[in-house]
């Protein structure tokens, strides 16, 4: 019987799917699947794009272990795609690959300023509280008022995460270097800007309610930004996620407000305009125009111009992919082009067989799980109707791979070393009385996995100097 070898690149909630999607299809072939993926651990975004208070999102790792734990899948960690493996190495040694790398970059705001000192990125930001090793281990939390532009979920998170008490992130598993920074903290506000209006945001009732559970915070919201046009009554009365939002707002608006130490603003209906900078190039205001309803679900400029002084601001406008080497990139929208998955080359949009693309490297950053899933679907019909155009390897053996890596000298994780440092980090936590405390540097992580000893010293240890309350 003919078999498939098939390389995935990104071991994310994406590639684990089309994985299992392929497994379980209906085929006249049988398949092995090597997923590489740049980190020492697998899960992507689930562990290192989540905050780390939300458990319960958390819980899909449970169900992707169980797909990476019926071991019909091969896991080669910290190997990255261009520099310890390339194109012509996955041609020679599988029949295709789907790529299923994500987009953890910052999409760009452009407005002037943005180069301030104490200008970021969220998705950077998120990558340092979720202990990415490949981001320093300190952030410069030296603001004690801070702008998030943006109306979505990771505005949300990022805005919680700084207005958040660091005592209150204890039961979860925030690395040491997190806690001691935001315990260090200086900020009391928290401004967050939509350029809509409150009917009109993009972000879950689940993550908008959590905000008004933080302790020690206030909720600032501001009465002229709730005179709702027709349109925004209409999406309220007909739409229920939105009536929901509507109702928690309306909440917040008859909470007394002026006792606590932090406060979390929300102002709607204010357009960016320029990052206002001082004498030394650090950011010391956020000038923005006042917005309006349009009539049409959308906006229109006032002319009224508003600025805010601050001393930092967090872009959260969106995430975006990465070229790869050897592999068409459309950089307009970050994503690789295709057609439903099937990888298409710049220039003539030609088929470019056997490379296919799935989860938001292919479609953009937008959607949650659900629409992963279907994407990889969409993508593994593809790969398997296209049997007559895959690659003819000239060493298809599950050996070669591993020479090839060894003889390169690349230190490579496996499932068992996954579950070495699950392992790991689960004892770290539970000296502390926590659920997890993650290994943050790259090389401890991989000394772990491999079933090597870290130094107590270690940052990787990562145990806060406070307890769980």
């Amino acid at each position: 019987m003919t078999k498939l070898r098939l390389a995935i690149v990104g071991a994310g909630p994406a590639g684990i799917y089309a994985a299992d999607i392929l497994l379980k299809a209906e085929r006249g072939f049988d398949v092995s699947i090597d997923l590489f993926e740049q980190l020492p651990a697998p899960y992507g975004l689930v562990r290192y794009g989540v905050a780390p208070d939300h458990p319960r999102i958390k819980g899909i790792i449970t169900a992707l272990r169980e797909v990476l734990d019926r071991g019909d899948i091969r896991i080669f960690g910290n190997v990255q795609f261009g520099r310890d493996i390339t194109l012509d190495d996955l041609k020679r040694h599988y029949n295709a690959v789907i790529f299923a790398t994500g987009a953890v970059r910052d999409a760009d705001l452009e407005i002037p300023g943005m180069e301030l000192h104490g200008s970021y990125g969220a998705a950077d930001f998120v990558s340092w509280f979720d202990g990415h090793p490949d981001v320093p281990r300190t952030w410069p939390l030296e603001a004690k008022s801070v702008a998030v532009i943006g109306n979505g979920n990771v505005a949300l998170d990022i805005s919680r995460m700084l207005a958040k008490h660091a005592d209150d992130l204890l039961p979860t598993e925030i690395p040491d270097n997190v806690y001691e920074g935001l315990k260090n903290s200086p900020v009391t506000d928290v401004h967050v800007f939509g350029r809509r209006g409150p009917a009109q945001v993009k972000f879950t009732p689940l993550e908008l309610r959590e905000l008004g559970e933080l302790r020690d915070v206030d909720m600032i919201l501001y009465d002229e930004d709730f005179d709702y046009d027709e349109q925004s009554k209409a999406a309220i009365q007909s739409n229920k996620q939105v009536m929901v939002i509507d109702r928690v707002l309306q909440q917040w608006r008859k909470r007394e407000v002026g006792s606590a130490s932090r406060r979390l603003h929300l102002h709607f209906y204010a357009k960016p305009l320029e990052v206002v900078g001082d004498e030394h190039g650090n950011v010391r205001a956020l000038r923005y125009e006042r917005t309006a309803p349009d009539g049409e679900g959308g906006v229109r400029g006032t002319g009224e111009i508003r600025e805010l002084e601050i001393d930092a601001i967090y872009r959260a406008v969106g995430y975006f992919g990465s070229p790869l080497p050897g592999i068409p990139f459309d950089r307009k929208h970050g994503v690789i082009p295709n057609h439903e998955g099937q990888v298409l080359r710049k220039g003539d949009n030609e088929r470019m067989y056997g490379v296919y693309a799935t989860g938001w490297i292919k479609r953009g950053p937008v959607g949650l799980i659900g629409h992963t899933k279907s994407d990889a679907m969409e993508t593994i019909k593809h790969v398997i109707n296209d049997q007559g155009n895959w690659w003819s390897p000239a060493d298809p053996s599950e050996q070669s791979v591993e020479n090839l890596l060894r003889e390169r000298g690349v230190e490579y994780t496996t499932l068992d070393g996954w579950h070495n440092l699950d392992a790991h980090e689960q004892a770290l936590g539970a000296e502390r009385g926590r659920v997890r405390i993650k290994v943050v540097p790259r090389d401890d992580m991989v000394r772990v996995s491999n079933g090597e000893p870290v130094g107590s010293g270690s940052a990787s240890a990562g145990q806060p100097s406070g307890q769980a309350e």
